[in-house]
């Protein structure tokens, strides 16, 4: 069954590709196909910027294998595509056009198809197209499918008009929504999952000529028009066309209020009409029809008035677009009643329906264009790390959840959502927002003031861009540098974590909850409730993870000390919400293995909301109730059991609303729960000011990456480097002095900000708006000469000192743990750098990471070292106390070990012999006090009367002058005798125990 296509043109026969459908048919005229691949080699395998073929999956076995092979049966030509393939997870091939050339212009025609080879398999294939965007990795995804259901060569005719707005991703969080089809990128297909098969397709080309429809659109302004009672409500309907052309023909549009829960004639006015958009009309065009609503003194929930519109000559609305009457005259809609009488009236009023919508949060993608908001009567959104609006501008995240809660205005008590965002670094998330140091970072100030301005600033460019809830901070106590996320902890010491927990103060304002109704306050979330940090190496069970949702082995002292310690802290500073753990809870000696943290009832139920008083709601992580054991039924009611309040299920979300209402209605989840678990929900959106203030107030957006906010995630990036070492005075540098600066993270804004920036992983590059190490140095010593060579290749001869920048590329959670293609070591052109540079000249070495490196093989040659951390986009906080505008006052929140066999090792170990220990950090703020062993005594003695006083600000000084005396006299000579008490004596300061803080330190310098 061989087959040529029609090429009526030698420029189809030079250009298969070419970059606008040819001659645009007149009256009832089709185009001739026009090929987009025939397989006969004309597209290469390869891959962006260069047009191509390329295969993408899951995981390493998933990406299918392929070949052009040549076929005696081709149905186009010689050659066929054919693959094999055996995936588990998801895997597909795409042809992406070249991104540096146009896109391609399919809207003069119908739609594609392409030849299949069928198996008769009866299972389903994915078939996508890319729309507009810069390029076909940065495009909007339309979706549909087809069913391998023939044996041998079959024409697949797709039209576009079957294309659907792919909602579970968007390279880009989707542009306009809307298939323009005169820039297109390519296609993409997914195949299925399960059983290995084999595949072959030829001939894919656009044939037909296009659907009216498809080019020229009706829209509504909005999908829900809220009024209040008495009101008019005025529904805009314009007319829209692909390239913004005049119509080319007359579309006329009928209306008619019908349906609905409001009363015709007693709530509203009926209206009905019709009107036309001429011929030549304007795309943009539009028509106002009014819906005069009516008022009664009656007390009553929202009620619906639809708009029926039939459409000749275009394509209709997506959707009926509804006049809302406004709930009006009850209870819980009086802001001056007390939010304990507001959340129980309007529980009184809500349906089974009703109350688990508000248990549910799915992902914004999920919910497309938000119908289903209303639909399932969803009590919350989120946005996954790096889903964002298009273009990723903060008035874009306003207006995008703006629309969201307008859908919210739609259901019968006007629930507003309460939307979630991990702003775990500052709205990390939004280009051009500040970003801070990670927490790591945050931990190595030692500064609780610091902690509490960073959470400030997150809190105002979060809620500036209409987002009222956050998930952050991270309370959990890093025990092992092998966990991909160890930057997200202030350290591994609980006594600093707890320190640093004035953070959420800097989020949420007073402890009460009175501020949360504050434009520049948001809810926090305390995570990952419990023992995140302290998962056993190996212990991971979630595809190549290593260590992240592990299992926590512990003893219940040792769970009480290290790990629940700060969520105690937490919920005393009125945290509203906690999110549990992926990870699993072991406590030796009670016999019960290990348990999923979002089934463990004990520590949720009885730890968390009994014995702490936590009186906030539990939101799960992302998908995580479907790591339990059972099926989903069981997942479900297992871990509200356990009192989970909201699930994050980010597109399951029909599923799980409509399995906790069996579960209720079987009686294996009690009413009483679910009544628990709202109530708490609907407290805080109370609190949080949602049903006055549903909508952005985006009076702070001027603030978003403001030189205020910079300044401040400039002094905490400052106070976050930590001097290790600093042999002959490098540090700081003099602004006469000629210095070569390389290595990768010398000139790298995605480098120094790590992953949970712009996407969940972060990338390297020039990623946001910011300062880099390289452009801080230069605006430090205006002038100087400052020169950059990224590997050292340039002549070293010349230069006075050397400041080499180095360490890790972005990751996040178990993607970056150690084992899972990761490792604590420099890479081989870092070392490279480190090497040529610290041989030539003085240098300073500057280690720009999550977590410690491995830098004790080349210590002897280095002069200067500093841990810099992740310290966000103000690189000049970094040039700050390279120059010495600051000083470095920065200390280890981590025990920097010696290899990777030592770990885990922390502060209080038995054994204990690091190549810096967990407090260490050198200052050029002050000269160490002199007279030895009797200065010590002296500082104990006032250390004693600090600690009787209560006067923290006293004890630190005094500890402070101690450490300082300890570390100039240890040198670099670090023995384990020095180190374990240097260790214990900076937890002993963090605890408040400024008398043996010193006594420790007398014991360092005694043993140096």
């Amino acid at each position: 069954m061989r087959r040529t296509a029609l090429l009526v043109s030698a420029a189809l026969l030079t250009g298969l590709l070419p970059l606008a459908s040819a001659g645009a048919a007149t009256g009832a005229e089709e185009p001739p196909p026009v090929p987009v691949d025939r397989f006969e080699g004309e597209v290469p395998f390869a891959s962006q910027p260069a047009e191509g073929i390329f295969t993408w999956g899951g995981d390493s076995d998933d990406p299918p294998e392929l070949e052009l092979a040549a076929r005696d049966d081709a149905p186009e030509g010689d050659k066929v595509l054919s693959g094999t393939y055996d995936i588990s997870g998801y895997g597909g091939f795409t042809h992406d056009f070249a991104a540096n050339e146009p896109g391609h212009d399919w809207s003069a025609h119908k739609g594609i198809r392409f030849w299949w080879d069928g198996k008769n398999t009866g299972k389903r294939v994915s078939f996508e197209i890319k729309d507009g965007g810069a390029n076909g990795e940065a495009s909007e995804l339309w979706t549909t499918s087809f069913t391998d259901e023939w044996t041998g060569w079959h024409q697949v005719e797709i039209p576009f008009s079957d294309f659907a707005y792919r909602t579970d991703y968007q390279p880009v969080g989707g542009i306009d929504q809307n298939l323009g089809l005169t820039q297109m990128w390519g296609y993409a297909l997914t195949l299925p999952t399960g059983t290995p098969g084999t595949f072959a397709m030829d001939g894919v080309e656009l044939y037909g000529k296009a659907d009216p429809a498809l080019t020229t659109k009706v829209l509504t302004g909005a999908a829900v028009y809220p009024v209040k009672e008495g009101g008019t409500a005025g529904v805009r309907i314009s007319v829209a066309t692909t390239g913004s052309a005049p119509l080319a023909e007359p579309v006329t549009v009928a209306y008619e209020s019908a349906g609905g829960s409001a009363g015709a004639g007693t709530d509203y006015t009926p209206v009905k009409g019709e009107f036309t958009f001429p011929a030549g009309t304007a795309s943009g065009a539009t028509h106002t029809v009014s819906v005069p609503t009516l008022k009664d003194k009656a007390a009553e929930p929202a009620e619906t008035i639809p708009l029926k519109l039939t459409v000749t000559g275009a394509k209709a609305p997506a959707e009926t677009p509804q006049v809302v009457i406004d709930a009006h005259g009850l209870p819980y809609l009086d802001a001056k009643l007390p939010v304990k009488r507001r959340v129980a009236d309007l529980l009184s009023r809500m349906s089974l329906e009703e109350k688990t919508g508000q248990m549910t949060q799915a992902e914004r993608n999920a919910v497309g264009t938000g119908g289903d908001v209303a639909a399932y009567d969803l009590g919350s959104l989120l946005s996954g790390g790096g889903s964002t609006p298009t273009p990723n501008t903060a008035a874009a995240w306003a207006k995008m959840i703006d629309g969201f809660q307008l859908r919210a205005q739609a259901t019968r008590f006007q629930i507003p959502l309460i939307y979630g965002v991990d702003a775990v670094h500052g709205h990390n998330n939004l280009v051009g927002a500040t970003v801070l140091p990670h927490n790591i970072g945050i931990g190595a100030t030692r500064d609780p003031g610091t902690a509490e301005k960073a959470g400030a600033v997150t809190a105002a460019e979060v809620r500036a861009t209409g987002i009222p809830w956050d998930f952050a901070p991270c309370l959990c106590v890093t025990r092992d540098e092998r966990w991909g996320r160890s930057y997200e902890s202030f350290g591994e010491d609980p006594a600093l974590v707890k320190q640093m927990e004035t953070v959420v103060q800097g989020l949420q304002g007073a402890r009460d909850g009175k501020d949360l109704d504050r434009d520049d306050k948001v809810l926090a979330t305390a995570k990952h409730f419990v023992g995140d940090g302290g998962t056993e190496y190996g212990s991971s069970t979630t595809g190549s993870y290593t260590i992240d949702q592990g299992v926590t082995k512990v003893t219940r002292q040792e769970l009480e000390a290290v790990h629940l310690a700060p969520f105690q802290e937490a919920v005393d500073r009125g945290i509203g919400t906690v999110m549990p753990s992926y990870s699993s809870l072991d406590i030796i000696g009670d016999d019960e293995g290990p348990v999923k943290m979002h089934a463990d009832a004990a520590m949720i139920n009885g730890v968390l909301k009994d014995r702490m008083g936590f009186d906030g709601f539990v939101i799960s992580d992302w998908q995580a109730i479907d790591q339990l054991p059972g099926d989903y039924a069981s997942d479900v009611r297992t871990s509200v059991n356990a009192g989970l309040d909201m699930i994050m299920v980010p597109t399951a979300y029909k599923d799980f609303r409509t399995t906790l209402i069996d579960e209720v209605k079987a009686g294996r989840i009690s009413e009483p729960r679910i009544d628990d678990a709202v109530s708490r929900i609907l407290t805080q959106k109370f609190k949080l000011g949602l049903f006055e203030k549903p909508y952005a107030d985006t009076s702070g957006a001027a603030a978003i990456g403001s030189a205020g906010h910079r300044a401040v995630a400039r002094t905490a990036a400052a106070e976050s480097q930590v001097l290790l070492k600093n042999a002959g005075g490098v540090l700081p540098l003099k602004k006469s002095q000629k210095v070569y600066v390389a290595g990768s993270n010398a000139d790298d804004i995605g480098n120094q900000t790590g992953g949970w920036t712009v996407t969940w992983q972060g990338s390297s590059g020039k990623i946001t708006d910011g300062t880099t190490v390289l452009e801080g140095m230069k605006k430090a010593a205006p002038g100087a000469t400052i020169s950059y060579s990224k590997d050292a290749s340039a002549p070293t001869d010349g230069y006075d000192v050397g400041v080499v920048v180095v360490g890790e590329t972005p990751y996040a959670e178990g993607i970056g743990d150690v084992g899972n293609g990761n490792d604590l070591e420099l890479t081989p052109a870092d070392q490279a750098a480190v090497d040529k540079v610290c041989g030539a000249m003085k240098c300073a070495v500057l280690i720009v990471s999550g977590r410690p490196q491995l830098i004790g093989d080349r210590l002897g040659d280095i002069d200067a070292l500093v841990a810099s951390w992740l310290p966000g986009t103000e690189g000049d906080g970094v040039a700050d106390v390279l120059y010495g505008a600051k000083p470095f006052t920065g200390q280890l929140p981590v025990t920097w070990p010696k290899s990777q066999a030592q770990l885990p090792i922390n502060v209080g170990d038995t054994a204990y012999d690091p190549q810096f220990p967990f407090g260490w950090g050198l200052t050029t703020l002050r000269t160490p006090p002199g007279g030895g062993t009797l200065t010590l005594k002296a500082l104990a003695l006032a250390a004693a009367a600090a600690q009787k006083a209560g006067s923290a600000e006293a004890g630190r000084a005094v500890v402070g002058k101690a450490r300082l005396l300890v570390q100039q006299k240890v040198g670099q000579e670090i023995t384990p005798a020095v180190a374990e008490p240097f260790a214990d004596a900076d937890h002993l300061l963090l605890s408040g125990r400024y008398a043996d803080a010193v006594a420790k330190l007398t014991e360092a310098y005694r043993a140096a």
